[in-house]
């Protein structure tokens, strides 16, 4: 094995294997979490369950996901990545396996809500995050970008297989497939492949071989001034902190729903999930493409376009009701996809770009907690609103508002206002 790796070593900055297996483990990750929608629309026709009722198990798997992802964080920076990562996988796939035996909606959100969902946090966006800040730092953007692929790759290749295996042998056997994927896939990429930091290898940041040795050890003390104790005093590091988790509590809102929006509406289910893929699809593209501009454009006006995409991508699916063209659904899949692909690879650079340093697995992690609240109360409001107007309405318009105001907070937190303020000779 040593010796593959030091094949590869020099033949190219490793680097990018290690965003590579990043890319696959967040496809899992993401998986998970957008597949809830398939089986979404099959428990609720099986248990009779109410939309509130229903969306209370990711609701209750994003709680779990904001308790745990500052753990897991932090204990990828103290242990390493592998020690870590390898007993969460477990848990996600033992979760899935118990999901073919729910026969209740408790045991509904205590398999898939707390077991599966605690397991998924450690494929998650909020370990790959600290081990990536280690391995880039002139490329961040794009090498986050790259491996954020991952999450739209995710509903493209599992939304359909999903959907396929329930209509081939019902919800019980898809989940048993998951199962048996989450444990022969991410479980031995980790194992061969994964290494927590450059130096640990004889590399240096990025591969660059100018770099110096201060620099490293710099950067792995880290700025004192960086205690999350002294943080938390600080209203940018609240304002760091809430505008992801608005925004993912507007996406949340539209991917748990949609699907059984449009087959409210008459969509064929099929034809609903494979919309749903090619929106992962959509969005897998766009992450690159955003990561990669915004490290010439910067964070926030990167993230602004993607804010724009976002919101004319909900008002396509709105009109889609009124004027049921099948021209705003590939308009929703486009646009939406283009904003949701601007999510994670900034939410990434930016949280590298203003607070990389020893605690930055914690930092990082607090942010993912958040973003966890945002993402379960998204998750059950959209089911609530239903329940209470029978219309998603209301639901998608303040998807649409969260998504403004999260562009506005990452304005005033981003790292261009950093620098400017920075620039200011102390008088």
């Amino acid at each position: 094995m040593d010796r593959l790796v030091a094949l590869i070593q020099k033949r190219f900055y490793y680097g990018w294997v290690i965003v590579g297996v990043a890319m696959i483990c967040m496809a899992f990750w993401y998986a998970f979490r957008t597949a809830f929608a398939i089986f979404f629309v099959a428990l609720i026709d099986h248990f009779h369950w109410s939309r509130a009722e229903a969306a209370g198990a990711q609701s209750i798997g994003m709680l779990v996901y904001m308790v745990t992802a500052p753990v897991v964080g932090y204990l990828v920076d103290r242990v390493g990545p592998r020690k870590v990562m390898f007993p969460g996988i477990f848990l996600m796939g033992l979760g899935l396996l118990l999901c073919t035996q729910i026969q209740s909606l408790l045991h509904f959100y205590i398999y898939f809500g707390v077991v599966a969902g605690t397991g998924v946090t450690f494929l998650s966006i909020s370990p790959f995050t600290t081990i990536l800040s280690h391995w880039f730092e002139k490329k961040r953007g794009m090498a986050n970008g790259l491996a954020t692929v991952g999450i739209g790759f995710g509903p493209l290749l599992f939304v359909p297989l999903i959907q396929y295996l329930i209509n081939l042998r019902g919800w019980s056997f898809a989940f048993f497939i998951f199962s048996l994927l989450v444990f022969f896939v991410p479980l031995p990429l980790i194992g061969l492949f994964l290494r927590r930091r450059p130096e640990d290898m004889g590399l240096s940041i990025d591969g660059d071989p100018q770099s110096s040795s201060s620099q490293t050890v710099d950067l792995r003390k880290g700025n004192p001034d960086q205690r999350v104790r002294d943080l938390i005093k600080t209203f940018r590091f609240w304002l760091f902190l809430l505008f992801p988790a608005l925004s993912i509590f507007g996406v949340y809102i539209i991917i748990v729903h949609h699907v059984k929006y449009l087959v409210d509406l008459g969509v064929d289910r099929i034809w609903a999930a494979s919309l749903f893929a090619a929106m992962g699809a959509m969005s897998a593209g766009f992450r690159f493409l955003w990561g990669w501009f915004s490290d010439r454009a910067g964070r926030e006006v990167t993230y602004t376009l993607g804010g724009i995409c976002f919101a004319l991508g909900i008002l396509s699916l709105i009109l889609f009701q009124t004027f049921p063209s099948v021209l705003f659904l590939y308009l929703f899949a486009f646009f939406f996809g283009g904003g949701w692909g601007s999510t994670a690879p900034m939410f990434m650079s930016i949280a590298g770009d203003l607070y990389k340093g020893k605690r930055f697995g914690l930092i990082y992690g607090m942010l993912e907690g958040m973003i966890g609240i945002g993402a379960a109360v998204g998750s059950w409001l959209g089911g609530y609103l239903f329940d209470r107007t029978q219309s998603y309405f209301l639901a998608f318009l303040i998807a649409i508002l969260s998504c403004i105001l999260s562009v506005f907070l990452a304005w005033q937190a981003g790292p261009r206002k950093q620098k400017r303020l920075s620039a200011v000779p102390n008088l």
